[in-house]
């Protein structure tokens, strides 16, 4: 394996870990009894996270060449 998948392995390991820790974090925010919000706050939550899933997981798609492509 190579320098850089093992680097790769690693920190993308790290960090996804990292993320989900974030998200547990964030569902603690559920807790009715502790916190007020209604629907639209948690549409706009969970917009942004989604948006930001989107627009990071297109990174790692290589754009398509033209000759992909049938017409």
């Amino acid at each position: 394996m190579t320098d850089k998948k093992i680097r790769f392995k690693r920190l993308a390991t790290y960090r996804t870990n990292e993320v989900l820790k974030r998200l547990k974090v964030l569902g603690n925010c559920s807790n009715r009894s502790a916190y007020e919000y209604n629907e639209e706050d948690i549409s706009k939550i969970f917009n942004a996270i989604e948006k930001s899933v989107r627009e990071t997981k297109a990174k790692f798609h290589y754009p398509r060449s033209r000759t992909d492509f049938s017409l």
